[in-house]
């Protein structure tokens, strides 16, 4: 999807708000590109299990989103999610590369 001047959309999403109360660092950005996720992140914590917690609540957001915008409950959703997430653990799809920037 391309504007008038035919430079591609970018659909990005509004900080939250305690974010522009407060302020903050953004730690991760996702975006679908062509099908595919583009990602961008900071470590940000000095311990990787507080990743580990930033994703299960990254997935109990999604769950509730898939609640309230289908027929679906959010115990489905996250069930859903649960699996595809041991999925890509068991079997990654695309191991990709990444590189550290900021």
């Amino acid at each position: 999807m391309a504007g008038d001047d035919d430079t591609p959309l970018f659909h990005e999403l509004e900080a939250p708000p305690d974010v522009r109360e407060k302020g903050g660092h953004e730690i991760l950005r996702a975006s679908v590109v062509e099908g595919a996720v583009s990602v961008s992140l900071r470590r940000s914590f000095d311990d990787p299990f507080t990743w580990g917690v930033l994703l299960v609540d990254l997935a109990r957001h999604a769950a509730r989103i898939y609640a309230l915008e289908t027929g679906m409950s959010e115990e489905e959703a996250l069930a859903q999610i649960r699996a595809g997430i041991e999925s890509e653990l068991d079997d990654p799809t695309d191991p990709g590369s990444t590189s550290a920037v900021n």
